[in-house]
């Protein structure tokens, strides 16, 4: 099974994870786009919804790579959030903006972690294929441009909230504390239902962050809150779906790709690391508007190219 996965390909598309799956525009989407437009090897060897394929495992070491990057960015947020939760059980309280965050992320799980149980096998064999993933790229595209078009205009009726940039002007983790302040600000009914965004990334083509980001959007967050957000929420989503199918890692479907799969687990871990150290500061001031023109144009062109194939 070792020639199922090359290195090659173990190494670009776990850089192709670890970029897209905190980039709004689907990192399963991608991994079954690029190589069907590859074709060839490409197309044969890394193919999701094929049966028995060591693909399945080798995306779980991805995934868990992806989680690791995301606690080695935030791991000073975690410890505070973790504390605030045991504090919380410890005095029957939620009460401090650590309490409320943990409680807030905790209940925003459990939507996509039911669905994903019952669904996610549904979703992959019928999904995850070329064409339904770059249709769902492109509707990726109209869910984050919508929500930047709605959000526009819900803030020229209201003050606009203070960022990050304008309130603690200091170091990343006091901006951190401050964002966390105002996203505990929220009602819980706000979070779960961003959380609840994070099903449609069941679908290949829609990503977990846009999701959730456009979520944010509509319920008020700013883009740097609403980003923060995302990440902090996918953490324990990514892990408990990595974690969840590592016995594929170490069972038939990974048996002589270990070597690639750590190849590829390094290169999706320092992508995924830059790519949220970037994001955080890119959405202190921009918007999804360049992701969704990228998805509408990457989705429409692969479903031209693959249905003329």
């Amino acid at each position: 099974m070792s020639g199922h996965l090359t290195y090659p390909e173990a190494i670009v598309i776990g850089a192709l994870q670890g970029i897209t799956e905190l980039f709004p525009v689907s990192s399963l989407g991608h991994s079954v786009i690029l190589p069907a437009l590859l074709g060839g090897r490409w197309a044969q060897d890394l193919s999701v919804s094929a049966p028995e394929s060591p693909y399945l495992a080798f995306i779980v070491g991805l995934h868990v790579a992806t989680a690791v990057a995301l606690l080695a960015f935030f791991w000073r947020d975690w410890v505070r959030i973790i504390s605030g939760f045991f504090t919380s059980l410890r005095y029957r309280r939620i009460r401090t903006t650590d309490e409320r965050l943990a409680w807030m992320i905790i209940i925003a799980t459990i939507p996509v972690g039911v669905t994903g149980l019952l669904l996610e096998h549904t979703f992959r064999t019928v999904l995850g294929r070329p064409i339904p993933a770059a249709i769902f790229l492109a509707v990726n595209g109209v869910i984050l441009y919508c929500a930047e078009r709605l959000r526009r205009r819900a803030a020229a009726e209201r003050a606009p909230a203070p960022t990050m940039a304008t309130v603690a002007g200091g170091s990343a983790d006091a901006e951190g504390v401050v964002s966390d302040r105002r996203i505990a600000a929220r009602t819980f009914k706000d979070t779960t239902l961003i959380g609840c965004a994070e099903i449609l990334a069941l679908l290949p083509g829609i990503s977990r962050s846009g999701a959730t980001m456009a979520a944010g959007l509509l319920r008020g967050l700013s883009h740097e809150d609403s980003a923060r957000f995302s990440f902090l929420l996918a953490t324990p989503v990514i892990f408990a779906a990595g974690a969840l199918k590592l016995g594929d890692l170490f069972g038939p479907l990974g048996e002589g790709i270990h070597g690639q799969v750590l190849a590829g687990s390094v290169a999706s871990g320092v992508c995924a690391y830059l790519a949220v150290r970037f994001l955080t500061r890119y959405f202190e001031t921009r918007t999804l508007t360049p992701f969704a023109v990228y998805c509408l144009v990457a989705g429409l062109g692969s479903l031209g190219w693959l249905s003329l194939a």
